[in-house]
């Protein structure tokens, strides 16, 4: 039997934004782009369909939906950019649940970590979250279902860091079971360069910040071992290029 599991948005103070009842509803919005039709489809009333909307708009101070009132689109409700981001964070998030919560055995999970140095420094984040809560790691996450290691590194920066990266070089592969307390995750470190952006922090990071490679500070998980392995990869690729 698949065991049932809930999933639902905090904001950054721990308090509920949103749930399954949202996602449906920005969903359907999305589809049928009207507010009405698509509140009647989840047999809600339009004035609690609204009421939901407009409590995560207060709560966010962002507009979730735009609605055309006159013209050829007189009527139309669609998502604003904050709406379609709220609705597909919803639906990736599940998705990767369901497939974990649905496999009939443990499997280790994967993750990807992205070395960025520049000029003899570099780039960390401050966790924001537990484990290791306000210590500073690389930056990186999980590899999503249905894609690539590459393209989950490629997200992951653009997600934490608000830059554009492309792949130098893999660092290694880091499989300890005990790496991680959250359970058995195998992570692929690459050294990577920026493409575009300036570094700021999004997602789990609280702060990011360049240091000295002489100068680190005591790192998360086993982050200070491939940060070791990435230097040697790194002046060897150095070399190389000389």
């Amino acid at each position: 039997m698949i065991p049932k599991y809930r999933l639902w948005f905090e904001d950054e103070n721990g308090n509920y934004l949103m749930g399954e009842g949202l996602y449906l509803l920005l969903k359907n919005i999305k589809e049928y782009g009207n507010l009405s039709k698509a509140v009647k489809l989840m047999n809600m009333s339009y004035r609690n369909g609204w009421g939901k909307i407009r409590d995560v708009e207060e709560r966010t101070g962002k507009k979730i939906i735009e609605s055309t009132r006159g013209g050829k689109l007189k009527g139309e409700t669609k998502l604003t950019e904050f709406g379609e981001e709220l609705l597909n964070s919803y639906k990736r998030y599940d998705d990767v649940l369901g497939y974990y919560i649905s496999r009939p055995f443990k499997v280790p999970s994967l993750t990807v970590d992205g070395i960025l140095i520049e000029n003899g420094s570099v780039l960390l984040i401050k966790r924001r979250n537990d484990p290791f809560k306000d210590f500073y790691a690389l930056p990186g996450g999980f590899v999503e279902y249905g894609e690539t290691v590459e393209q989950a590194l490629e997200r992951e920066m653009m997600e934490e860091l608000s830059v554009e990266v492309k792949i130098s070089s893999i660092v290694g592969i880091y499989s300890s079971p005990d790496r991680d307390p959250r359970g058995h995750t195998i992570s692929i470190a690459y050294l990577i360069e920026r493409i575009d952006g300036v570094p700021s922090p999004g997602d789990d990071a609280a702060e990011v910040k360049f240091f000295d490679l002489k100068k680190l500070p005591n790192l998360a998980f086993d982050h200070g071992l491939i940060l070791h392995d990435a230097i040697k990869a790194y002046k060897k690729l150095f070399d190389e290029q000389a």
